[in-house]
């Protein structure tokens, strides 16, 4: 089974403009999530996605193999979906440009150990919230599974709700996909629905459709990078783990 995996990095970000090149540590964010995902031996290729020549020019100075794609991507699942028209694979792999913090152990749990490759296939990672703070805070997508591992729902309110008891373990989305071509196929062709124009939230993209996700907990550190200030709270962790 060919596996690919697929950084996309996009400039234009309202909130944080070139945020893929910010320093950590004085190397580029985008340079902390390539070098984790070449720690994968399952993945055949790693290529970084992006639409500004800025981003190619860093990324090809440190090494990476670097794929132009179309600016008028609303989202990274269809950056992703332009790249897997360009570039044959059984599998890809969307790892995020703001999780410098994923390594090896985290990001292959993303990868099932079989898998036809002409099958509808989607997982994600997520893990546990230990700063109560952030489930509350918007910015962090709050995921519901049933036993199965299966998506029940995502949203950005605090779900579900300790009505009954207070013995809940919040779990939260962390920037790591997998899909078969299949279905990047069907996330292409699918409109975007009432939900996923509520929540922001392109999963829904299958939810809605009754299509479905799975999504496994990899008990891993994630600081997915949002604004500047974020910048400062990995290298403290950074400086902390030494």
């Amino acid at each position: 089974m060919k596996i690919i995996c697929v950084i996309p990095a996009r400039a234009e970000s309202s909130r944080f403009f070139e945020k893929p090149l910010a320093l950590i540590n004085g190397r580029p964010m985008i340079q902390w999530v390539y070098e984790h995902c070449c720690e994968v031996d399952r993945f055949d290729e790693v290529l970084v996605a992006t639409d500004a020549d800025r981003i190619r020019e860093v990324a090809e100075g440190f090494g990476a193999k670097v794929i132009m794609t179309s600016s008028d991507h609303d989202t990274a699942t269809e950056r992703l979906y332009e790249v897997s028209r360009r570039v044959e694979a059984d599998l890809y792999v969307m790892v995020n440009g703001d999780e410098p913090l994923l390594r090896r152990e985290a990001i292959e749990q993303c990868i099932p150990a079989d898998l036809d490759p002409d099958s509808f296939y989607v997982s994600n990672l997520m893990t546990d919230f230990t700063n109560p703070v952030e489930v509350v805070d918007a910015t962090n997508l709050k995921i519901v599974t049933a036993a199965d591992d299966r998506c029940l729902f995502i949203s950005r309110s605090p779900i579900p709700y300790p009505k009954g008891s207070l013995d809940v373990i919040y779990h939260k989305f962390v920037g790591v996909g997998a899909f078969t071509r299949k279905a990047l196929d069907f996330y292409h062709d699918t409109p975007r629905g009432p939900i996923e124009k509520v929540e922001e939230n392109d999963s829904f993209r299958f939810l809605e459709n009754h299509q479905p996700i799975y999504y496994y907990n990899c008990h891993c550190k994630s600081l997915s990078v949002d604004t500047p200030k974020d910048i400062a709270a990995v290298e403290k962790y950074l400086s902390e783990q030494n």
